[in-house]
């Protein structure tokens, strides 16, 4: 079982959570190639080790949390809100 600690609920079981893939930063719309919209919407690195990866706490706050966690232990290192990490 993997437990996340989210910053305002607590601890809870990853099933409360919904995993939205790793993070990455969006291309500028106005100049990206279709080529590269495939690539950011569907080729992932799935790299082991080391990853930061956006959730949403689907069944508590609704907040969507950046997290860093390693793929192979599932160990988390670190997790923020998106909300309060980008002021």
């Amino acid at each position: 079982m993997l437990v996340i600690v989210c910053p305002h609920c607590g601890p809870r079981n990853s099933d409360e959570f919904s995993f939205l893939g790793e993070r990455s930063s969006r291309p500028a719309v106005a100049t990206t190639t279709p080529a590269e919209w495939r690539r950011y919407l569907y080729v992932k690195d799935n790299a082991a080790g080391w990853e930061a990866e956006r959730w949403f706490h689907v069944s508590g706050c609704r907040r969507f949390l950046d997290l860093e966690r390693d793929t192979v232990t599932n160990e988390i290192r670190s997790v923020r809100d998106v909300a309060e990490a980008a002021e």
